[in-house]
């Protein structure tokens, strides 16, 4: 049996699981409660929290400063910048607290989340959907859909690849859906709108 650890974790972090994946990187003064799960290859940024009950997929990237807390769940491939922040209690006071104030919150493999963001709890983001710098998000975000500002609101479609999906003239499909492509890598999507 060997003594190696399968991940890195800087002298200066505190990590208290014991559920964290080969070739993650936990960085300076991050913070990993008990209980929480990391996947294999995440890079944690510093100063980073990751509450007790937390579960972060594989290959997900948690810049610096942000705070993740009981009852979210982090599929794999996720973006958070810096200074992002997930709640999870919808009516909070100092004075009370107990377990069934946690509300859940679902982050959907390949999502983005900008930089400085808020997101409420009690929602989906869906898969690949990226949220802009700043926004507050207290509302699901559909699969694809770009959101931005406060309160969040969608402001267009983005690809796998991350750029914004143009809308494609002349090419009509039926009720409620439309085509897009991606201008960066010329995929074609079919939406169903509304």
């Amino acid at each position: 049996m060997s003594d190696i650890c399968p991940y890195y974790a800087h002298p200066t972090s505190v990590v208290e699981s014991g559920a964290i994946g080969d070739g993650t990187k936990i960085w300076h003064f991050a913070h990993v409660r008990r209980d929480s799960k990391i996947g294999r290859n995440c890079n944690i940024g510093k100063s980073v929290y990751i509450d007790i009950g937390a579960e972060i997929g594989d290959n997900v990237k948690i810049q610096n400063f942000v705070s993740v807390y009981k009852g979210v769940r982090i599929e794999d491939d996720v973006f958070i910048g810096p200074s992002a922040t997930f709640t999870n209690d919808l009516f909070p006071r100092a004075f009370v607290w107990d377990e069934d104030h946690v509300v859940p919150t679902l982050i959907r493999r390949g999502a983005s989340i900008g930089a400085n963001a808020t997101v409420v709890c009690g929602i989906t983001v869906g898969e690949y959907a990226m949220i802009g710098a700043g926004s507050v998000v207290a509302g699901d975000v559909p699969p694809f859909a770009l959101v931005m500002g406060n309160p969040a609101r969608q402001r267009g479609w983005v690809c796998r690849c991350g750029r914004r999906l143009e809308k494609m003239a002349g090419k009509e499909s039926g009720a409620n859906k439309a085509f897009y492509k991606c201008t960066a890598c010329g995929m074609e999507i079919e939406i169903q709108e509304g």
